[in-house]
C-alpha cells in the first residue's frame, strides 16, 4: 500500500483532451487510448473527451473522462476548431491533444503550430507523411519505398464502373478515402458500394484487388527521427461485417517487424501508426493500407507490454523516450458491448450547452 501511494505521489499530472469517444460496432480509438493512459506508472491523467456526436458512448463514461466538449465538424474548417479549442483550453489548459479519427487529422495537423502557440503539444505525422500513404496513391507509396502493394485504381464516378474488368478479377475491394471497404462480386455491387461510400465520404473511390490471404495488423509509433518506438503484431480472430477487428491474438512475427521499421526508417514516421497487411498462402505480405493514428485495438499493445499512447505522450511533451524492444505473444483481446444506464440530464447538457 506505502508503494502504491509513493508511486501515486511521484507522478507527473497531465491533461489529455482526446477525440474518437464512439465505441460502438465501428469503434474509435478513444477509449482505448484513455484506458491506456490510465494505466500510465509515470503520468497522472485527467481527461478531456472532444466529441462530435451527442451520442458517443465515451460521453457517458463518467470514470474515463472527467469533462466533455462538443466540437465542430473537421469540414467546418480549422477557423472554428481552432475557436472552440481556444476556449477549452481556457477553462481546461489542456497539455496534450490526441486526435483519432482520419478525417480530423488534417485539420489539427495544419492547426500544428497554432495549437502549440496555445500551449497544447500534439505528435502527428507531418502533412506529407500523411498525403504519400493515402489509399488513393498506396501504388506510388510501395513503388518508393520497397513495399509490396496490391493492384489498385481511383474512380470517381459510376461510369468508370464497366471499365474495371480490363485491370481487375472479380471480387474486388471497394474502399472510401478515409472509411468502409466492401467486398462486389459484379459491377452492379461496385456500383452500391460506390454510391454508399459517396453519400458518407465522397470521392474518389478506391478499387483494389483481392488477395486472399490472412489479415494481419501492426500497431506502431515513431519518434519523427526515423525511429520505431514500439510495434506490436496481431492476428485478427474474429471480423465484423465492417471489417473490424472484434478479436485478436499477438504474433511473434520477425517478417511483419522488419516491414515495419522498414517504414518507419525510411518514412521518418512521426506519430502513431497502423499497418494492414494480407499474409499469402506463400507468407508474402502486401500492404493493403496505413492508418495514420493509433488504431481502436491499442489497449492489446498495452496488454502485451508495450504502453504505446503513454510513449506517444511523452514524445509530445519532448520527454524521453526508450524504445520498446519486447512484447508478449499469445496476448488476446476479445470485444464486448454492454449497455450504460445514462441520466437523460446529461444528455439534454451536452445537446444544449456543448459541455458537460
Amino acid at each position: 500500500m506505502h508503494t502504491n501511494y509513493l508511486k501515486k505521489m511521484t507522478k507527473t499530472k497531465v491533461t489529455i483532451a482526446v477525440t474518437g469517444l464512439n465505441n460502438t460496432d465501428n469503434p474509435g480509438p478513444g477509449i482505448p487510448v484513455i484506458r491506456s493512459l490510465m494505466e500510465s506508472d509515470l503520468f497522472e491523467v485527467r481527461i478531456i473527451g472532444l466529441a462530435y456526436e451527442n451520442l458517443e458512448p465515451g460521453i457517458y463514461m463518467r470514470d474515463h473522462v472527467q469533462k466533455v466538449y462538443q466540437m465542430p465538424y473537421p469540414s467546418t474548417g480549422t477557423d472554428l476548431l481552432l475557436q472552440r479549442l481556444d476556449y477549452i483550453n481556457s477553462i481546461e489548459n489542456i497539455d496534450v491533444l490526441i486526435p483519432n479519427f482520419d478525417a480530423e487529422l488534417y485539420s489539427f495537423m495544419k492547426s500544428a503550430t497554432k495549437l502549440e502557440e496555445m500551449g497544447i503539444k500534439t505528435f502527428l505525422p507531418t502533412l506529407e507523411q500523411f498525403e504519400e500513404r493515402h489509399k488513393a496513391v498506396l501504388s506510388e507509396f510501395g513503388k518508393k519505398y520497397g513495399v509490396s502493394v496490391p493492384k489498385s485504381k481511383t474512380i470517381f464516378s459510376v461510369s468508370e464502373v464497366y471499365t474495371l474488368t480490363r485491370d481487375f478479377d472479380y471480387p474486388v475491394l471497394v474502399k472510401g478515402k478515409y472509411y468502409d471497404a466492401y467486398l462486389a462480386y459484379n459491377p452492379e455491387q461496385v456500383i452500391n458500394h460506390f454510391n454508399k461510400i459517396t453519400s458518407k465520404w465522397g470521392t474518389p473511390v478506391i478499387i483494389q484487388e483481392f488477395v486472399k490471404g490472412t489479415e494481419v495488423n501492426v500497431i506502431a509509433l515513431g519518434d519523427g527521427n526515423g525511429n520505431t518506438i514500439g510495434a506490436v503484431p496481431m492476428r485478427k480472430q474474429y471480423i465484423t461485417n465492417k471489417g473490424k477487428a472484434w478479436g485478436g491474438i499477438t504474433i511473434d512475427d520477425k517478417k511483419m517487424l522488419a516491414l515495419t521499421n522498414s517504414i518507419i526508417k525510411q518514412t521518418k514516421w512521426r506519430g502513431g501508426m497502423e499497418l494492414e497487411l494480407i499474409k499469402t498462402v506463400d507468407n508474402d505480405y502486401l500492404l493493403i493500407e496505413i492508418n495514420p493514428r493509433i488504431p481502436a485495438w491499442v489497449y492489446l499493445a498495452v496488454g502485451a507490454g508495450q504502453n504505446l499512447p503513454e510513449a506517444l505522450v511523452k514524445l509530445a511533451l519532448g520527454m524521453d523516450v526508450k524504445p520498446y524492444t519486447t512484447y508478449k505473444t499469445g496476448t488476446m483481446f476479445v470485444r464486448y458491448s454492454y449497455d450504460m444506464i445514462c441520466d437523460l440530464k446529461a444528455f439534454e447538457k451536452i445537446s444544449t450547452t456543448g459541455e458537460l
